[in-house]
């Protein structure tokens, strides 16, 4: 069952929002990581096993080395998952 209440729709709104925002991909992916883990720990959304394994997929694509720089295949693949994230969310 789906988080109900001002506090969830209002999550569900900024991490969207921030997942749709203009700029690179991985910035964007990063900020929405973040919001989507505060809402968890305020417990505005409920953590699914499905959005569980899309952040742990979006962390190994967003991995890198210190100093390097992420490629193109790693903002293609954020753009991926937070499409998928984005569906998902109704469900958080």
């Amino acid at each position: 069952m789906s988080s109900t209440g001002p506090g969830a729709g209002a999550a569900r709104s900024e991490i969207r929002e921030l997942i749709a925002a203009k700029g690179h991909a991985v910035d964007n992916a990063r900020a929405a990581i973040a919001r989507l883990e505060g809402a968890f720990a305020t417990g505005d959304l409920e953590r699914t096993a499905t959005l569980d394994q899309y952040l742990t997929d979006l962390d190994q694509a967003l991995e890198q080395d210190e100093g390097m720089k992420l490629g193109g295949k790693s903002a293609e693949a954020a753009r991926f998952i937070m499409r998928a994230i984005d569906r998902e969310l109704d469900n958080a």
